[in-house]
């Protein structure tokens, strides 16, 4: 049976730090990489307050420097944003009064916006009640 979105966010592996194996994904081989996990991208959503908002990149910019890396690995990055994104729709559905605030790092031209499983209307909505743009 498949892990739901709320298992897969909650994985227990560690976050690593370490070389970049490969120049890939504009980062440098060698360039000390931040490999998050969910629970990390989760953590720090939470964080950004109502009202605020970031992109993608400053995101993957800001982990990085809070974890002693020069980069975030933007790969590894949109898979977790993702599983965070389909975790808060998940607790959304189950009437959870609090939810992870994934509206706030994506827009409507999010590479990870296009995957998600029940499409922009509620990011979008969020955004606009938040008057993010």
């Amino acid at each position: 049976m498949a892990k739901s979105w709320t298992e897969k966010l909650n994985d227990p592996r560690p976050h690593q730090v370490k070389p970049a194996p490969i120049d890939i994904a504009g980062m440098k081989a060698g360039e000390i990489m931040l490999v998050p996990t969910p629970r990390l991208i989760d953590a720090f959503i939470r964080a950004i307050p109502k009202g605020s908002g970031m992109d993608v990149p400053t995101l993957r910019r800001e982990l990085a420097w809070r974890h002693g890396a020069e980069v975030t690995c933007p790969i590894t990055t949109g898979f977790h944003l993702r599983i965070v994104a389909e975790a808060a729709w998940e607790a959304h559905r189950r009437g959870a009064a609090e939810i992870t605030p994934f509206w706030r790092v994506l827009d409507g031209r999010a590479p990870t916006t296009a995957k998600l499983s029940f499409g922009d209307a509620f990011l979008l909505e969020q955004r606009r009640l938040e008057r993010l743009g």
